[in-house]
């Protein structure tokens, strides 16, 4: 980010020894990442290390979601030791291993669990029409349990939405019981028209490193156009890297590792949605951290502790 600023002294302990931007004496943008997995194995023994880039790049608050019965205490523990939030859901993704009692253990964590403040949503949940081996009724049916789940413990929802928004709408009208829903609608690349009615059930859309890509033109002009009030940031870590992260299959044929992304580089993500609006970065920060908060209230006393 490049900003303008009057320069003054910076004072240390062997006397003034140069000039700096007053704007550097001011607080960095803060940002919340709505949906990380920190517990991926991609992370292995680095989380630390990734925990303190993330609070040095200005991201104040990492929801890490789980995605199956196996990593509800991972997620919880995690989250716990960093000072961060988690979700506990079942991944369409897993829905293939899960079986019917893993509904009832995720109902038995998040009543166990009722009274934790980290606990902010049910989650990671939806449809994937992306993966053409995933069972339709299998995953639907873990899909809507979640949903009754979510309205049974009064939590908010993140929901995957790939290739499925709008039999995720779908199933959000059928399970509403005429409540709107507090949540969002993760790594969000529909139409604008799916994007409205996403916004009609309550629902925020994450936006995360697909949005940094020139070709991607259609989410660029949902990210610049839609209502300020409906976006929240996300980096989906260690997925869904921003383009300075990206390798080419033929990068990767050649031996270049494909770039693993980290909460560390929401900011820049940020930065670059707030310049498709033409906003300055803290303004979009204040903003989707502002909405982050709206979609997940457990969020508010915990973005200052």
């Amino acid at each position: 980010m490049v900003t303008v600023a009057r320069f003054v002294p910076r004072c240390t302990r062997s006397g003034i020894i140069r000039a700096m931007p007053e704007t550097e004496r001011q607080p960095r943008p803060r940002y919340i990442d709505t949906h990380c997995h920190l517990d991926a194995p991609e992370f292995g023994g680095e989380v630390p290390q990734v925990h303190a880039r993330t609070r040095a790049a200005g991201v104040a608050l990492c929801v890490i979601p789980a995605v199956a019965a196996y990593n509800f205490d991972t997620v919880r523990e995690l989250a716990h030791a960093q000072g961060d939030a988690y979700a506990l859901g079942i991944h369409p993704l897993c829905t293939g291993d899960a079986r019917e009692q893993d509904l009832q253990t995720l109902d038995a964590a998040l009543h166990a669990h009722k009274g934790d403040p980290r606990l902010v949503a049910v989650g990671e949940i939806g449809l994937d029409y992306f993966v053409p081996e995933l069972d339709d009724q299998r995953q639907t049916f873990f899909f809507r349990q979640q949903l009754e789940l979510a309205r049974r413990h009064d939590l908010p929802v993140l929901i995957h939405v790939r290739r499925s928004v709008d039999k995720v709408l779908k199933h959000l009208r059928g399970a509403a019981e005429g409540r709107p829903w507090n949540g969002i609608a993760h790594a969000f690349n529909g139409s604008a028209q799916q994007a409205q009615a996403c916004i009609s059930l309550g629902l925020k859309l994450g936006f995360g490193g697909a949005v940094t890509f020139d070709r991607a033109l259609q989410l660029r002009r949902l990210a610049q156009s839609l209502p300020l009030s409906a976006i929240v940031m996300e980096t989906d870590s260690p997925d869904i890297p921003p383009h300075w992260l990206y390798r080419t299959q033929q990068q990767r044929e050649a031996g270049e590792p494909q770039g693993r992304n980290e909460p560390s580089q929401l900011p820049r993500i940020g930065a670059a949605v707030a310049a498709l609006r033409g906003l300055p970065e803290r303004d979009l920060a204040d903003a989707t951290t502002r909405n982050a908060i709206d979609a997940m209230p457990r969020l508010q006393p915990l973005i200052g502790a």
